[in-house]
């Protein structure tokens, strides 16, 4: 993964040279390595995602709902990455839809997305899930759309509850299945006494779930979320400075009133941090429930739509785009930027036109007399 990172937007990689159609300049553009972990290559991604997102907004308010395991659980977690990750999706998920089905609260099926996130500001492991929650869903009998409360969706603190019995409850089978990989610092726990304790702590321990008031409008929810979906552990803008075998970044100290701050580690502890949040292999961070799974899509959400739109009292100044015409990555960046790539960097004039695509010994021989272009999408 760090080779891949490293390539990523040089000659190791081959990559096209682009003319300008009115002045003749040429320019070398590297290809970039797709690692879902480099910082460089998840601008696109991200945009591409937010654009296939807001095809399937429904007109009602979102909600961002933060799931958070506790920190003792850290060092099972990282020994254990998939297993305790997936029993984090499925609890989280599985409270969700329970409350919200639940006549008590809202008694209606929600549509919800959730990103799996497992790093802190200053790069340490804390995993936890974002969720992008719609502000409703339909009846049991799928007849009606279910509006939430204006700024509620669902209370806190019996989400809380919920979540923490089913996360429990399903790690604690992984233990007694013998699924779980109990070594190093966490070898203490294959015994069955000091599994029990660390389960009573943590029962009695409150969990962390956060729900924020509904955002401006659906597109604005899920652009914001954007910004979670393929962000990785650091991006290359927090990045201040590498010298003497350290690297210096911003971060952000919640603790202190969201102060910016500056961190400075040695280097192979800066990498030991970033390498923390690497996913298992063919690991989906991104997933969809309720009305927003790919088996509803085309079913219930398509129904909850018509109900919505065909309702009276649906706010008027919540508003759909029309679907969005594909476009190319460069299209998709200058929107998000303002920076247009295929500007031409001599005249400003003209656009930079392919020419061809070219091999890494290509793109070495050709970079000793061509600039290559400079684009840092991170």
């Amino acid at each position: 993964m760090l080779e891949h990172i490293v390539a990523c937007r040089t000659a190791a990689l081959g990559g096209h040279l682009d003319a300008c159609d009115s002045c003749g300049t040429q320019r070398i553009s590297y290809n970039s390595c797709r690692d879902r972990h480099c910082p460089k290559c998840q601008s696109t991604a991200r945009a591409q995602w937010v654009t296939e997102r807001l095809e399937r907004l429904l007109p009602v308010p979102y909600f961002h709902v933060v799931f958070t395991i506790p920190h003792e659980l850290n060092a099972i977690a990282l020994r254990n990455r998939k297993a305790v990750f997936d029993i984090l999706f499925a609890a989280a998920s599985k409270t969700l839809l329970a409350i919200a089905a639940d006549e008590a609260h809202l008694g209606a099926q929600i549509g919800f997305t959730a990103v799996l996130h497992t790093w802190g500001q200053n790069l340490q492991f804390h995993p936890h899930l974002h969720c992008v929650v719609t502000g409703g869903g339909l009846s049991a009998d799928g007849t009606r759309f279910i509006q939430a409360r204006q700024n509620y969706l669902l209370p806190v603190a019996v989400l809380s509850a919920l979540f923490r019995g089913k996360f429990m409850a399903a790690l604690d089978r992984a233990f007694t299945d013998g699924t779980l990989e109990l070594r190093g610092n966490c070898g203490e726990l294959a015994d069955a006494s000091a599994w029990a304790d660390l389960k009573d702590g943590l029962y009695n321990t409150g969990w962390v779930v956060y729900a924020k008031t509904p955002f401006g409008g659906p597109e604005h929810v899920f652009r914001y979320l954007g910004n979670y979906t393929h962000r990785i552990a650091i991006s290359n803008h927090r990045l201040v400075e590498l010298a003497d075998g350290k690297v210096s970044f911003t971060w952000k100290d919640y603790a202190h009133g969201c102060a910016r701050k500056v961190m400075t580690l040695e280097a192979v502890e800066f990498l030991r941090r970033f390498l923390l949040h690497v996913l298992p292999q063919r690991f989906v961070r991104i997933r969809h429930y309720g009305l927003c799974a790919p088996a509803n899509v085309t079913g219930k959400l398509d129904v909850a739509r018509r109900l919505i739109e065909h309702a009276a009292d649906v706010a008027a100044s919540v508003t759909l785009s029309e679907p969005a015409e594909p476009r190319l990555w460069w299209e998709r960046f200058q929107e998000q930027t303002g920076i247009d790539m295929m500007a031409c960097p001599s005249c400003r004039v003209g656009p930079m036109v392919h020419q061809r695509s070219l091999s890494p010994a290509e793109a070495l021989t050709l970079a000793a007399t061509i600039a290559p272009a400079i684009i840092d999408t991170s």
